[in-house]
């Protein structure tokens, strides 16, 4: 069991930043102290003077494309991106093909991921109109949650009936995540815009098709039954600033039932980008107005947003350059999230406190993920030490995404990604990986 020092850190932990030395045996966090010495000759010492320490960030929401969908990525190329920036651990969705809507097609993705993933990883068990007795059998504390889809499904995995909805609310008290967009306000607006243009829709009009409304109407009716059941709502990808009026931050994300999350892309992007970047922000939902990119921030800020996430979802370059109606939404972002959160700090608009209560506290308490997510004696050291001042710009050469692609391309971060320490494994280092076997599955305290 090796032993590793991690000397002189600004550690940022619990909203606080100070100096120290994170002391790792075998898996787990030792000891964290002002000063730590090596105890024998066989401690490998990591001199941090300089960078700050931060816990591993937890993704709660990925598209990994594993199994079906392979030639967009898969969990080895994606696992790999996410370590280079700093996601130590991701929760990937169901919509894959096949979906994981039984318990046997989860079971086989976990055994794709216990075989090839680079980073601790769980996935979403997926909700249909007709898989309750599915739902039912899900072991809570081996399994991150449900993942509903109100809108913008693939494959069979809308449930629109709203008896089986409310059942699937009532029967479970696992953490429900939702996709909310209103799929008949969606249709209409596509209609409206087909008939104006055919297929070749210019992309600005993305936002006004899945619009402020069909947002609104989907996640307020996902609130609103949640309250009727009970249940534990975590509503994914805010979009539109109407939508933050619907959350709270007048008690703790721990005794919350309703939470929320935004992603990055939501963040950074708005409708003005759409002239340059075209269908490469074609997001469902959808990149919306400055307005409500400023809004969400407000709300991420005042914390009636819990959760910074990716919705990572590569798709390849000749899919994204189709004309509107054939160009698939989503796109790669774990290996440019932390370092576009990071470029945010440098603007001022959010403290390094703040990213890593959004990015790796808060996922923990939200998903009760067991000993991750903090710096603490006894958790497991999922560890990153970013270098605030070493830029780099995107380029095709150094994006890892099986899909060769990123929205960042051209863009220039300051803060840098050096060291990824995962179960106390040092698996990436100044833009290498050490090949090692380290991931392991998550586990939940449930």
């Amino acid at each position: 069991m090796k032993t590793k020092l991690i000397k002189n850190a600004k550690i940022v932990n619990e909203d606080t930043i100070f100096n120290g030395d994170v002391l790792i045996e075998g898996d787990y966090i030792k000891q964290i102290g002002e000063f730590i010495s090596p105890k024998s000759a066989d401690v490998q010492v990591y001199d941090a003077e300089g960078k700050y320490l931060l816990p591993g960030v937890i993704d709660d929401q990925v598209h990994f494309r594993e199994p079906g969908l392979t030639h967009k990525g898969n969990i080895e190329t994606e696992s790999r991106a996410a370590i280079a920036g700093g996601i130590t651990s991701f929760i990937e969705m169901p919509n894959t093909n096949p979906q994981s809507t039984t318990i046997e097609k989860l079971e086989e993705k976990f055994d794709i991921a216990a075989k090839t993933s680079s980073a601790n990883y769980s996935f979403m068990f997926g909700g249909t109109n007709d898989n309750l007795d599915e739902i039912l059998k899900v072991d809570k504390t081996k399994v991150a949650g449900l993942k509903l889809f109100l809108g913008s499904s693939t494959g069979n995995m809308l449930v629109d009936n709203p008896e089986v909805l409310e059942k699937i609310f009532e029967s479970t008290d696992m953490v429900i995540s939702v996709h909310c967009e209103d799929e008949g306000t969606i249709k209409s607006n596509l209609k409206d815009h087909l008939d104006k243009f055919g297929d070749d829709i210019p992309i600005k009009y993305h936002p006004i098709i899945r619009s402020e409304e069909a947002c609104y109407i989907s996640s307020s009716k996902a609130i609103e039954l949640a309250k009727k059941t009970g249940a534990r709502l975590h509503v994914f990808h805010l979009s539109t600033g109407k939508e933050t009026s619907l959350f709270t931050n007048k008690i703790p994300l721990a005794e919350k039932k309703i939470t929320a999350e935004v992603c990055i892309h939501h963040l950074w992007f708005s409708d003005e980008d759409y002239d340059k970047k075209g269908t490469l922000i074609k997001w469902n939902p959808a990149v919306k107005t400055k307005s409500d990119r400023d809004q969400l921030w407000e709300a991420l800020l005042d914390d009636r947003i819990d959760v910074i996430a990716t919705d990572h979802a590569p798709h390849t370059k000749e899919e994204k350059n189709n004309v509107y109606t054939s160009a698939p939404s989503g796109g790669p972002l774990v290996q440019h999230a932390l370092p576009a959160m990071l470029e945010m700090f440098h603007k001022e608009k959010i403290s390094l406190e703040k990213i890593v209560e959004k990015m790796c506290h808060n996922p923990s308490i939200l998903f009760q993920v067991e000993k991750r997510g903090y710096i603490k004696e006894g958790y497991f050291a999922d560890l990153v030490l970013v270098d605030l001042n070493n830029p780099w710009t995107v380029t095709q050469d150094n994006i890892l995404y099986k899909c060769g692609w990123s929205p960042f391309e051209g863009a220039t971060f300051k803060s840098r990604i050096t060291h990824t320490f995962l179960n106390g494994t040092l698996v990436y280092h100044n833009a290498k990986f050490n090949d090692v076997k380290a991931a392991k599955r998550l586990t939940f305290n449930r």
